[in-house]
């Protein structure tokens, strides 16, 4: 019965990696252990063993590396009264350190990320700067965010000068990202806002993360019209916003066509095809094999441009056939005909301009309407997010877009007018560590306390200005979100403190940390179990106690006292009732008050009715 345990951390990635090695090459895994000699055998010619060879490297970024593949013990508590709408939104705003929390993430959004968008520190001198320990990472972060007594408290915003700076910068980036790509769908991009004074070394890191061809662009966003006259050199207008694919899966970027793309095309012709304009029949650089005359239908002959045709003889023959070539009416010259109705949307430019996706001041003047003054410094317009997101969600509805660096939560307030102006359903993951505010601040004075305190009143606030502005769709919106905050574990045998080991085996008759309910278990039993934190959970009782049910039947878990045959039984008919083959059931250990024949006859009575041994499990 001990095989049929839940895990106590989140994934490992790195027995996950070893697994993978095996896969491809059993030969070098030995009692668990890679041979590297092997490997670079197995390899051969592919290995570049040499002592000097390029490489971006940094004092800390085998720690940073191991930091991130490092499993977390830790869970997300529910908070029900911060949360809107809690019981049917499909959106969650989570608060916490954002490399433990994207670990947590690992198993439940493994591949499910259509979109990241991330707006981090840009290390300017004035900015925060995350103080990642590896060794105490839960501890770490609620000293951090003052939740708990402790000297030393590292929610710092200075900077030390020289390498140190690019370092710090440096290990807070590149173990969030290397997380933050496994959530990535195979389709799906990063975004990444930054400034000039880590563009290059986030540059350097994205390649090593996502890879050299993964790259796809560095957009321009001219964010000010203003100029600025106290800077010493240049007025500094623009900020750049990396691009890069999770894989070549993503073949293509398009946005929505206006107007003004379309003016060029007409249908002086009455083409059946619709309308068109005429495209370049010229190749761009010279090719002599491309040089030759085309015959026309009176006889007439057409000579070749100085650098050949676009196409061979061939495929131009194929084109008068099918009209996409026509001759010009005096047939002095061939025309090439590219249909509007051919065009799938079209290719972005990477300089955005004020006008089209909003400006920083455009940005402060959105937050001006919903509070009274301005609680966060250097917000992003929603213009901007809106315009990225449809740029590679396309047509594609329910698409879940990541943000962990959510600041005043633009990215979500963007999401909701965009479901809300293009009537789709993406669903957002805000991810923010509640850094606790200036007290000389307006937006201290006003009664935040911290950055997660703004960010979910906007969320509240901007959802139903998104409703009053579509009354006719205001029912079908989502614009909640539920709340969930990084924590110790909520069972104790995952959080066993040794020094005081003795007393708290005699606590153990309840596996629950005190001051934690059953839905806070259900919560972690969901993250350790890989389902998607806004699955929908019911509940319902047989002889006054509660098995819960989540995501129709999918998983059940009981966690009451005196658990017997008739729980199991009630779980078989359910399960019969939703007409599903397969699901999972989790029992508290304690709910059998050490009556292991009765466990027994338990898992036997779910075993006999289908349940596979691996989808019975205790805690």
């Amino acid at each position: 019965m001990d095989n049929n345990r839940i895990p106590s951390s989140s994934a490992d990635l790195i027995q996950d990696n070893i697994k993978k090695l095996k896969e491809l090459f059993p030969e070098i895994v030995t009692e668990g252990k890679v041979d590297f000699d092997m490997l670079k055998t197995v390899l051969g010619e592919e290995v570049d063993d040499r002592d000097e060879r390029y490489s971006f490297t940094w004092h800390g970024k085998r720690a940073s590396l191991l930091g991130s593949q490092q499993p977390s013990n830790e869970t997300l508590r529910p908070d029900k009264e911060a949360s809107k709408n809690f019981d049917t939104t499909e959106n969650l705003y989570i608060e916490g350190d954002n490399l433990e929390v994207l670990k947590l993430l690992q198993k439940s959004y493994n591949g499910k990320v259509k979109m990241i968008y991330i707006d981090p520190p840009y290390n300017t001198g004035n900015d925060f700067i995350y103080h990642d320990d590896y060794k105490e990472n839960i501890q770490n972060y609620l000293e951090q965010t003052g939740q708990v007594d402790g000297e030393g408290r590292k929610m710092a915003t200075e900077i030390e000068g020289g390498g140190r700076k690019h370092t710090r910068w440096l290990n807070m980036m590149y173990p969030r990202l290397r997380l933050a790509r496994k959530l990535l769908t195979d389709g799906g991009a990063v975004f990444i806002s930054i400034d000039e004074t880590e563009v290059a070394n986030l540059r350097k890191i994205c390649d090593e993360v996502f890879g050299e061809p993964n790259f796809i662009t560095n957009i321009i966003w001219k964010h000010t019209q203003q100029s600025k006259n106290d800077e010493p050199y240049f007025s500094r207008h623009h900020n750049s916003i990396l691009v890069y694919r999770k894989s070549p899966e993503l073949s293509k970027i398009r946005v929505s066509r206006t107007e003004e793309d379309n003016k060029a095309y007409s249908n002086p012709d009455n083409d059946p095809k619709g309308d068109w304009r005429s495209g370049d029949v010229r190749s761009p650089s010279l090719r002599e094999t491309l040089k030759f005359n085309i015959r026309t239908p009176n006889g007439k002959l057409i000579v070749p441009p100085d650098n050949g045709w676009r196409w061979s003889k061939e495929t131009i023959e194929k084109k008068i056939q099918t009209g996409e070539i026509i001759f010009s009416s005096d047939e002095s010259k061939i025309i090439r005909k590219i249909y509007l109705k051919n065009q799938e949307g079209r290719t972005p430019e990477n300089v955005l301009f004020g006008d089209i996706v909003g400006t920083t001041r455009e940005a402060n003047n959105e937050l001006k309407e919903l509070f009274s003054k301005v609680p966060f410094d250097t917000p992003k317009p929603t213009r901007l997010i809106k315009y990225l997101a449809k740029m590679i969600s396309g047509d594609t509805d329910g698409s879940i877009i990541l943000d962990f660096f959510s600041g005043s939560a633009t990215t979500a307030h963007a999401l909701m007018k965009l479901n809300a102006e293009e009537g789709v359903n993406h669903k957002f993951i805000m991810v923010q560590l509640p850094e606790e505010i200036d007290k000389k601040s307006e937006a201290y004075k006003a009664g935040y306390k911290n950055i997660c305190e703004i960010g979910k009143e906007r969320i509240r606030r901007a959802g139903e200005k998104v409703k009053e502005e579509h009354p006719e769709k205001a029912d079908r919106l989502d614009v909640g979100f539920k709340v969930l905050k990084l924590d110790k574990s909520n069972i104790r045998e995952w959080n066993v403190d040794f020094e005081e080991l003795e007393d708290q085996i005699t606590a153990f008759n309840n596996m629950f940390v005190s001051g934690r309910n059953e839905l806070d278990v259900v919560y972690e039993i969901m993250l350790k179990y890989g389902l998607e934190l806004t699955y929908p959970i019911n509940t319902f009782q047989v002889e006054e106690k509660n098995i819960y049910d989540i995501a129709f039947g999918n998983l059940f878990i009981c966690l009451n006292e005196n658990i017997d045959t008739t729980i199991a039984q009630a779980i078989i008919d359910k399960r019969k009732n939703y007409g599903i083959e397969t699901s999972t059931v989790v029992f508290a250990d304690y709910g059998f008050k050490g009556n292991d024949s009765e466990k027994l006859n338990c898992f036997k009575l779910l075993q006999d009715a289908g349940y596979q041994d691996e989808q019975l499990m205790s805690i």
